[in-house]
């Protein structure tokens, strides 16, 4: 696990945007109507935030997101990038974060972005299945997404890939491709989340019409789940799993369908943990008996180790035959469980589990 940076946002919403994709209504998911950042408003959202109480970070960033950042005017993009530079010459923020489309990547663009300090890029890719993109109005290719990556890698960026499950004419075998394309292109980070069905969008359209079926819960977990172990053995970290569920995305009405899950990696990192549980035992060959089962992990796993309202646990007692007990330990590191049992431990981590459909053997 990385230790992420303090992030600041700042939303653009569809700014820079050069049409509207099926899928999206900025404003809902990003909790921002398109507005006009002043220097006077963006200086009093970065002091509010910073102002707030937070976990100490090894670093901070002001991040632009929700928008098309490279695709603004370049004169509107040195404007912002000004705005928050005074803040990293100023020693309150190390660097800066920006998001923007794949076919929007071009030398002079990231010119401008390295000389105002921006470090991180990242690219909404979506998929890696031209089909995909294509049903999604996406206006690019994988081929974009791919050359993308690597003219930011090689410029010396921090590169992350932003990706959706469920999207409209996409299946589990396509998506499961779409992950080991992106694990092929190694970004630094990786964001995904499952495709909801928002109003005043055309996929709402499609919905209505019984055009579109969206992904169940329990699909989206499930690949999800996938994704996550991928990512993980690859050494790729997954710095989000489902939308931040903002105030908009609560209105009656605003949601139409969709696994919209306001613990969505809750749910995936809950399950997960329980099959690493259920491969201990078994491993242990454990039977019956009335020695527990002792399993440990980081204290920042023990929500993941019982799931959701403790749901983990009578599975696993059901599973084992046995009662369970557990314990923290602040030197183990996240993602790993250890089982206790017979005077043996043994460990588990999230990239050791098998990946369902995956091409490995």
């Amino acid at each position: 696990m990385i230790d992420r940076p303090l992030i600041v946002p700042i939303f653009i919403t569809q700014a820079g945007c050069p049409h509207r994709c099926l899928f999206c209504n900025g404003s809902k998911i990003t909790g921002e109507e398109r507005a006009f950042w002043t220097e006077e408003r963006f200086r009093a959202e970065v002091e509010k935030y910073l102002g707030r109480p937070h976990r100490k970070r090894s670093a901070r960033q002001i991040a632009f997101y929700g928008g098309n950042f490279t695709g603004l005017d370049e004169t509107e993009q040195r404007r912002l990038l000004r705005f928050a530079k005074r803040y990293i010459d100023g020693g309150l923020i190390d660097s800066l974060r920006v998001s923007t489309r794949p076919d929007y990547i071009q030398p002079r663009a990231l010119e401008t972005l390295q000389a105002h300090g921006v470090a991180t890029v990242e690219i909404g890719a979506q998929s890696m299945d031209d089909g995909v993109l294509e049903k999604s109005f996406r206006g690019h290719t994988s081929e974009d997404v791919a050359a993308a990556v690597s003219m930011l890698k090689s410029a010396g960026f921090e590169t992350g890939v932003h990706l959706m499950a469920g999207l409209p004419g996409d299946s589990v075998e396509g998506f499961h491709r779409t992950v080991e394309a992106v694990i092929d292109l190694r970004p630094d980070t990786v964001r995904i989340h499952p495709t909801l069905v928002f109003e005043g969008t055309g996929l709402a359209e499609l919905f209505r019409s019984g055009r579109y079926t969206p992904l169940s819960v329990k699909d989206a977990v499930e690949l999800c789940k996938y994704a996550l172990i991928g990512f993980t053995r690859a050494g790729i970290p997954v710095i989000r799993l489902g939308l931040q569920t903002t105030t908009e995305m609560k209105a009656v009405g605003s949601v139409l369908a969709g696994p919209c899950h306001p613990a969505f990696r809750c749910l995936v990192e809950g399950e997960l943990f329980r099959d690493m549980a259920f491969h201990l035992a078994s491993r242990m060959a454990v039977g019956g008996g009335t020695e527990p089962l002792v399993f440990s992990m980081s204290p920042r796993d023990l929500s993941n180790f019982l799931g959701l309202r403790g749901c983990n646990l009578e599975r696993i007692r059901a599973q084992c035959g046995r009662d369970i007990a557990y314990d923290t330990d602040s030197l183990m590191t996240r993602g790993v469980l250890a089982l206790s049992f017979g005077g043996k431990t043994v460990e588990r981590r999230i990239g050791d589990l098998h990946r369902r459909g995956s091409r490995e053997t």
